[in-house]
């Protein structure tokens, strides 16, 4: 009963873009990939940031040695 088959999916596809049309549709698409990019942005600014903060440690530890 739970099984959706290609004609299931592509009856769902019409009644979705009848139902937001092409334009809204379009329109959730480019703000659903800004929100991906911008996530993507933040993690590697988030592991950039922490690889600096090891960096600034390792090299004050190893000045304290000296």
């Amino acid at each position: 009963m739970g099984n959706i088959g290609w004609t299931g999916i592509i009856i769902i596809a019409i009644l979705v873009v009848i139902l937001f049309g092409k334009g809204k549709i379009s329109s959730i698409m480019g703000d659903l990939a800004k929100g991906i990019k911008s996530f993507k942005k933040g993690l590697s600014d988030d592991g950039s940031s922490k690889n600096d903060d090891n960096n600034n440690n390792s090299d004050s530890s190893n000045s304290d040695n000296k």
